[in-house]
């Protein structure tokens, strides 16, 4: 009875949601399947072209700064032209630049073509949340979002995987397996996803009610507030892939194997927990109740590993952390959509985007710079009270959302009248 009930809610959850947003989600897990040369690039340029790790560093700070740019420029195309056309030939763009990298020897032809690369592949990240958004309906967008991350976290599990394989082969496989995912998935769009114009988008998302008469996101207040927010959150659950192992490998004297294992428990949660947890969450509250809910949650699970320094609180952490991201992400994504108008929709995505990709850059260099300092201790404190003042930064806006929204209900309402 228990095994029927609980096989009926994963169909009620996964049920519904249209066509293209299943496409959509595969065209992400083809893409994602094939995220090798990125992870492995800091061995590729210390280990196989025996450069120093400075220039290691280099080659991924300007990674960054290509990801933070094309994530702009493709909120502007997208707005432009559509998320159509600037998904396929972002993936198609990549494709090619991954081939070319695979070529370069030198740091300045690495630096430039990296620079290039995530220029065009991050130019993907906000035409394809447009895409979501169009895709779904508002009462279906979160869960929308929700199976877009299950379908990034299993495709980048599996990119590690395999691009482990690879390089202990040979380092030249991994871009083109990488490019060879990113030209397959413009394909499976071309093929099966039909064109949308940029008017049929604008068409479609007519009838949609805005939160916001903002014509730009940079000229909403509580949107800025909302992305400062965002890249505190992000800096704070980044710990996780590059910080905290440090930790359990330091502090808490666990061997690589039990490491990978412990932060396998994110991706394994995530698809087996989200989608579901989010179906019979949402519109139960404001998706800015549940952000600060799952940031406080992530708060949490750094102040875990200060009073109990045991092997056994990694697990814990894991779980806990994972959870606030849960609570969290896919409701940020319900959250920006709710902000933005069919004609402007790239441009708060780019944003959204960028937070992420500055937070990426960032959150390295911020957290080995403390630990330095002050200890792994002391570092977790200063993230829990990130965190605490994040979620709070998040409870405040949801009442300047509500007065918001009084004032519009305030301004209709003599209109209707007259």
């Amino acid at each position: 009875m228990l095994f029927k009930k609980t096989v009926q809610l994963y169909k009620s959850a996964y049920g519904g949601l249209p066509p293209a947003i299943w496409w959509n989600s595969f065209v992400m897990l083809i893409n994602r399947c094939g995220t090798m040369v990125i992870p492995f690039m800091t061995l590729y340029i210390t280990k196989h072209l025996h450069y120093t790790l400075g220039d290691a560093s280099l080659v991924m700070a300007c990674f960054g700064v290509g990801s933070i740019m094309g994530a702009a420029l493709g909120g502007r195309l997208t707005d432009r032209i559509g998320f159509y056309p600037v998904q396929a030939c972002s993936l198609l763009m990549n494709g090619v630049m991954f081939a070319i990298l695979s070529f370069m020897q030198t740091i300045p032809q690495i630096c430039i073509c990296i620079f290039f690369l995530s220029l065009m592949g991050d130019a993907f990240r906000p035409a394809n949340a447009a895409a979501i958004a169009h895709y779904s309906t508002p009462e279906l967008r979160t869960r929308s979002y929700a199976l877009n991350r299950f379908a990034m976290n299993m495709g980048w599990a599996i990119g590690l995987s395999i691009g482990g394989f690879l390089a202990a082969i040979g380092y030249q496989y991994l871009f083109w397996v990488d490019g060879f995912t990113c030209v397959t998935s413009a394909l499976l769009i071309l093929i099966f996803l039909k064109n949308v114009k940029r008017d049929e988008q604008r068409a479609a998302c007519a009838a949609e009610v805005c939160a916001t008469k903002a014509s730009s996101p940079y000229r909403d207040h509580i949107y800025i507030a909302f992305i400062v927010l965002v890249y505190l959150f992000a800096v704070c659950f980044m710990q996780m892939f590059n910080i905290t192992p440090l930790f359990f490998k330091d502090v808490l004297k666990m061997n690589e194997t039990a490491i990978g294992w412990n932060l396998a428990i994110n991706g394994v949660l995530i698809a087996a927990t989200e989608i579901v947890l989010i179906y019979k969450l949402e519109n139960k509250l404001p998706s800015l109740v549940f952000i600060a809910i799952g940031t406080l949650m992530v708060g949490a699970s750094y102040m875990l590993m200060t009073i109990f320094p045991f092997v056994w609180v990694a697990t814990l952490y894991c779980v806990v952390i994972t959870y606030g991201e849960i609570f969290a992400m896919p409701f940020m994504n319900s959250f920006w959509i709710s902000r933005s108008q069919p004609q402007n929709r790239g441009q708060y995505a780019a944003l959204y985007s960028m937070a992420y990709s500055a937070a990426h850059v960032s959150a390295p260099f911020l957290g080995a710079y403390v630990v330095l300092h002050v200890g792994f201790n002391g570092w977790f404190y200063v993230l829990a009270g990130i965190c605490v003042l994040a979620a709070l930064g998040y409870w405040c806006l949801q009442k300047k959302v509500i007065q918001e929204s009084k004032l519009h209900e305030g301004e209709m309402n003599p209109a209707m009248r007259a």
